[in-house]
């Protein structure tokens, strides 16, 4: 009897210990993903920052009614790797605003009266940052549009490095980067430069290399 009672007690105690057994050892959980910065926006972050650093310094400015001066501008700014900012007319130039054969076209009075300002429809443009800007705009009855005069007069170059450079069929760039530089009133203007339509790259760029 002692020896059943022996025999029972041993199956007891080890079924209780392989019972603590199996709740002493749960089921191991998946490892957490630490909490680090993410690497993507952190460098979208520091590339933008050094976008915004390296933006800022040259501003490509010009007017253009027929497409010319907008090729050369952006010619410009592709070297420079600079900003644009087109000046828009208010009313926008038709072909018959622009014929200088017509003595009643619009162009015609405006270019005959230096005291025109035509209103300019874009948005302003902020200065603030940039150190050079080159301004284009198209030869008008050998002078610079009116428009140009409405735009310089309306800001302040002081501290910035103005460089013109105009495109015609075959006048120079005559009295239009002079006139100008008075209208303004301020800004370090340095002579400027006369383009032909479709002026290749390489020669926009040795301009450029001679400013330097």
């Amino acid at each position: 009897m002692k020896r059943i009672h022996k025999l029972f007690m041993a199956a007891v105690l080890s079924m209780g210990l392989a019972a603590c057994a199996g709740s002493s050892a749960p089921e191991t959980p998946a490892a957490e993903p630490e909490e680090t910065e993410t690497p993507a926006e952190s460098t979208v972050e520091e590339t933008t920052a050094g976008t915004e650093n390296e933006q800022g310094k040259v501003l490509v400015v010009y007017f253009s009614a027929t497409g010319t001066t907008k090729d050369i501008a952006e010619k410009i700014a592709a070297i420079e790797n600079a900003d644009l900012y087109e000046i828009k007319a208010a009313q926008e130039y038709t072909s018959e605003d622009l014929d200088w054969n017509d003595s009643d076209s619009r162009t015609t009075h405006e270019q005959n009266d230096p005291s025109v300002r035509p209103e300019i429809g874009s948005e302003p443009v902020s200065l603030e940052g940039y150190t050079t800007v080159y301004i284009g705009y198209p030869i008008w009855w050998g002078e610079e549009p009116r428009i140009m005069d409405t735009f310089v007069e309306s800001c302040n170059f002081d501290g910035i490095t103005m460089i013109p450079f105009c495109t015609s069929g075959s006048s120079g760039i005559g009295r239009s980067g002079t006139n100008l530089a008075e209208n303004a009133g301020s800004g370090n203007w340095l002579d400027g430069q006369r383009f032909g339509a479709g002026t290749a790259s390489e020669e926009i760029q040795s301009w450029i290399d001679s400013l330097k």
